[in-house]
């Protein structure tokens, strides 16, 4: 019996003892390598790439694989090729099956996570869309607590009939500095998570209040106003 006619005798029929570790640890690699995915995906569109083909998992099962392979005792399936490659080579091992069926999984996570990301990108432009509309229609800006009813503006405070009551005397705000400040901080966000933010009003311990941006998802909080 050559080589591979055991190879595939050892192996065939069952699952490849590394499966779910490597799993776990592609999965999770993917995961933490969302700015990374988010980045090549704004590139890809910029350059008005191939919007179809993965971005990353490639790059993250190779990683994976390597640095698996480095404390277990794993066949060479890689050898610097891309997966099209290596089933060609060896398509009818189980090793290669289960890769497949890991890269499956990763490529359906890698296109959740970009759907997650134009969603919130939705949001954020329509908000920002409302925004501008709002100053369009008299100066004014849609209230971003409520979304519903448009923040009086001027130098002594910014007020919404909702609640939100921020003072700004000597501070020199006016519709088009908020408008900034709503905008820096809603891009400021959308850089590191793909959720939707929310915006309140908090108290200081003086009773002073701030105008907040937050993200429950990704701990994200700033003062907006």
């Amino acid at each position: 019996m050559d080589a591979v006619q055991r190879h595939r005798s050892m192996y065939k029929g069952t699952t490849p003892p590394w499966k779910e570790t490597y799993r776990k640890r592609c999965v999770e690699r993917l995961k933490n390598s969302r700015s990374r995915l988010l980045e090549k995906f704004r590139q890809m569109t910029d350059s008005s790439g191939d919007g179809k083909r993965s971005l990353l998992v490639q790059e993250v099962m190779e990683e994976e694989w390597s640095a698996l392979k480095a404390s277990h005792s794993l066949p060479s399936l890689w050898n610097g090729n891309p997966i099209p490659d290596v089933y060609t080579q060896q398509q009818e091992f189980d090793e290669l099956s289960a890769l497949e069926e890991i890269q499956q999984e990763l490529i359906a996570q890698e296109l959740a996570i970009l759907e997650e990301y134009n969603n919130s990108m939705r949001y954020e432009e329509q908000y920002l869309d409302s925004v501008l509309e709002g100053m369009d229609q008299g100066g004014q800006i849609i209230c971003p607590v409520c979304h519903a009813n448009n923040l009086t503006v001027n130098s002594h405070f910014t007020m919404c009939s909702c609640g939100l009551y921020v003072n700004t005397i000597g501070r020199n705000v006016t519709s088009e500095v908020l408008q900034n400040f709503l905008e820096r901080r809603v891009n400021e966000h959308m850089e590191d998570c793909l959720h939707n933010p929310s915006f309140s009003m908090a108290f200081n311990t003086d009773q002073s209040t701030n105008l907040m941006i937050s993200c429950k998802v990704c701990d994200y909080l700033s003062v907006v106003l």
